[in-house]
């Protein structure tokens, strides 16, 4: 099958057909030597013996039948005294006893010069009094539809068309007929689309500079330009700025299938950018015209330019300004306790507030929160898993989902629109806005799908204009309304803020970590020092009651002997917590001394010593495997000293006492438990078991102040290891200690 060439009206070169249409005459002229190097071949009238002549003759030895060509070089000669061209154009000239428009403009290094026929006829007003009634319009018209149906109505008493159209195009240059001044016996276009491919794309840009096009006679035979391409340069001529311009064969062939003979266009500008057409259609016969009045068309589009953009900015900056403010309503909400989710949806302002969806999902910190009219969890996850691999970088919206994710077909009737911004890609965190489908009746003029194949003569298909401009009706589902530039940029000034609350909740996390971190410095500074001061007036203390015992204890009444020997009890045990205090101040504020530790070694002299003190209790202490390990050794004997000490105490009670101490090496650490048979603790309170100070319910009647533990944890934490247990009471309670191998 021989391949069809759609991009074919894409490419056509619009710019350079060299062609002009028939009712005009048309010289390029070089603007430093003024000899003549390009003419449309008409001027042929005027040589009929050969065209050739007029190339490289010049400009003042030219001869238009009664025009002389030393009267248009006076002419461009004048103009160029003045301070434009273009203010200056139209000259007045009579060629052949008719009066004709000479239009001059400079282009690169020559000057155009057109030749238009005049008709005064068609120019019923004065400039001036058109500009002012036109104002008028604009002052009186309460709405934009109101201006555009007078402004219809205005071009088509200037032009006298058959019928004036005002075109809008949409996001994806679909036209729209949005108002519409024509004779009764028409039909009315009113309200039709037509599609994008009807104006190719290199026509809409020629549109932005170009302001008007006429085409006189579709039926008539565009006239060559002579020589095709410039003898200096190699091109052909550059028509981009003519008045005289043809058009192109498929265009033509669009007109005529319309049924339309004569048309005229201006340019309708949004910021720069093409926002629609003023077309004009002539069904009878040709119809030329006049320049002037196209200029005071191409003022009223102008105009008409300048008010939409006017109209438009006025009704953005409304919503803008309502959008901004609930935005910075949600920035105030978050930023009071740098709280994402409280500060966009559990407030009275809500990221609902700075779009027009009708729902809307957080997700964040791996949980998703969702308001208003959503599909299901699944469907959202599933979404947000088909954003994380398209190609976005902060922000994605559409109005037509389905047709970009297939799942969402599904759904379409509460996303069909969808907007989301990245907070983080790597942590799955977006905020989605929804809109439901807005199912429509669209009205064609003519099947836009409808595209007729011609052979070219190079024997290449392409593409032929269509046929039949019938009504068409459509129905148009899975789509939403479109999200406005308003929400868009509101929703990316949000997410600006989500990241700025985000960046500003992570300095006060890491302020507080360090006064924090001070906070702790300064109190194992006091304990230590505190600590470290009371040990020697609380040994006096004690030392002083035990000397009054031993020496004094026969002159002591019987009520003055038990308060010596609660004295000497209570510095005792005052005397154990100092030191347990001490320890754990000092486990947190001196220096790690990492050096290789013989475990079984360190292991069995702690055995030793402490079962000194166990004499007579049944209580045994099996040491298995012990790998070495590194770390600080006076730290690390003080944790293993803790961990037996507390297996000894709370197996005092059962019949037959058993511990055991065993290490394991891996990969990566060195894990030694200690397991005992003692009385076990109640896992409901594991979470205070390595809290300072804290003690369990069934530990209280044994000796202790709940600091051993926590000098084991806040060791192991500085050696960068872990601690944690498993019990079952009266049955096996075990200790781990693991310390990293690197």
């Amino acid at each position: 099958m021989q391949e069809i060439d759609i991009q074919a009206c894409d490419r056509e070169p619009i710019r350079h057909l060299g062609k002009i249409q028939a009712h005009g005459y048309l010289l390029s002229v070089d603007a430093q030597t003024f000899l003549i190097r390009q003419c449309s071949s008409n001027l042929s009238v005027f040589y009929p013996d050969n065209l050739s002549q007029v190339i490289g003759l010049p400009l003042e030895k030219l001869q238009m039948g009664d025009l002389s060509g030393q009267e248009i070089t006076q002419l461009i000669q004048f103009a160029l005294k003045q301070s434009s061209l273009e203010t200056l154009n139209p000259f007045s000239v009579r060629v052949q006893e008719r009066d004709y428009h000479l239009i001059i403009q400079r282009q690169d290094d020559i000057y155009l010069l057109e030749f238009e026929l005049k008709d005064e006829a068609l120019f019923p007003s004065t400039l001036q009094n058109l500009v002012s009634r036109v104002m008028t319009n604009l002052q009186q018209s309460k709405t934009i539809q109101e201006l555009l149906e007078k402004v219809a109505a205005e071009i088509k008493l200037i032009t006298r068309y058959d019928r004036v159209m005002i075109y809008r195009f949409d996001e994806e240059w679909n036209g729209e007929v949005v108002a519409e001044a024509k004779d009764k016996d028409l039909e009315p276009f009113l309200g039709l689309h037509y599609p994008a491919s009807d104006i190719p794309s290199q026509a809409r840009e020629l549109y932005k500079i170009n302001l008007v096009r006429t085409i006189v006679d579709a039926s008539e035979r565009a006239v060559s330009i002579y020589p095709a391409t410039d003898n200096q340069t190699g091109n052909p001529l550059d028509l981009t700025h003519s008045v005289l311009r043809a058009v192109s064969p498929v265009h033509i062939e669009y007109l005529k299938n319309m049924g339309v003979r004569s048309s005229m266009s201006f340019s309708l500008l949004y910021k720069g950018e093409l926002w629609g057409l003023i077309s004009c259609h002539h069904y009878q016969g040709p119809r030329l015209v006049d320049y002037t009045a196209r200029m005071s068309g191409k003022v009223i589009s102008q105009l008409l330019s300048a008010a939409l953009e006017f109209r438009k900015d006025e009704e953005d900056l409304t919503l803008v300004n309502k959008l901004w403010r609930s935005e910075q309503t949600l920035f105030e909400q978050m930023q009071r306790d740098w709280n994402v989710v409280q500060g966009l949806i559990k407030m009275e302002t809500t990221a609902m507030d700075i779009t027009s969806a009708s729902g809307m999902a957080l997700l964040y910190e791996g949980k998703l929160y969702t308001l208003g009219n959503t599909p299901n969890e699944a469907f959202i996850r599933q979404l947000i898993e088909w954003l994380k691999h398209t190609k976005i970088d902060t922000i994605f919206h559409t109005h037509q989902l389905p047709r970009l994710f297939g799942p969402a077909e599904a759904h379409r009737a509460e996303a069909s629109g969808v907007m989301a911004i990245v907070i983080s890609r790597q942590l799955e965190e977006y905020v989605i806005w929804f809109k439901p489908e807005v199912i429509q009746q669209v009205s064609w003029g003519g099947n836009p799908d409808e595209k007729p194949v011609v052979a070219e003569a190079s024997g290449q298909l392409r593409l032929s204009p269509r046929k039949s401009f019938a009504k068409w009706t459509q129905i148009v589902r899975s789509t939403s309304d479109v999200w406005r530039q308003a929400e868009i940029n509101t929703a990316l000034k949000l997410r600006e803020d989500i990241l700025q609350i985000l960046s500003q909740r992570a300095n006060q996390i890491r302020i507080l970590n360090e006064q924090l971190k001070l906070a702790y410095e300064e109190l194992d500074t006091f304990s230590y020092t505190v600590s470290h001061d009371l040990r020697t007036p609380l040994a006096s203390i004690k030392t002083y009651a035990e000397v009054l015992l031993i020496d004094y204890s026969d002159r002591l009444d019987e009520e003055m002997l038990p308060l010596f020997e609660k004295i000497v009890s209570a510095s005792n045990r005052m005397g154990d917590l100092i030191r347990e205090i001490l320890h754990y101040a000092r486990s947190g504020r001196t220096e790690l001394s990492a050096e290789p530790i013989e475990m079984r070694e360190l292991l069995y002299s702690l055995k030793d010593e402490l079962l000194v003190s166990e004499k007579g209790t049944p209580i045994t202490i099996e040491i298995e495997e012990t790998p070495s390990l590194k770390g600080d050794k006076t730290m690390i004997t003080q944790v293993f000293s803790n961990l037996l000490s507390n297996a000894i105490k709370y197996t005092r009670p059962v019949a037959k006492p058993h511990i055991v101490v065993k290490g394991v090496k891996n990969a990566d650490e060195i894990i030694y438990s200690v397991t005992d048979n003692g009385i076990g603790i109640d896992m409901k309170q594991g979470g205070k078991v390595f809290d300072l100070f804290k003690r369990l319910d069934n530990a209280r009647k044994f000796e202790g102040h709940g600091v051993g533990l926590a000098i084991v944890k806040r060791i192991m934490q500085r050696h960068h290891g872990r601690v944690w247990f498993y019990s079952e009471p009266f049955k096996e309670t075990t200790f781990y200690v693991a310390i990293p191998t690197h």
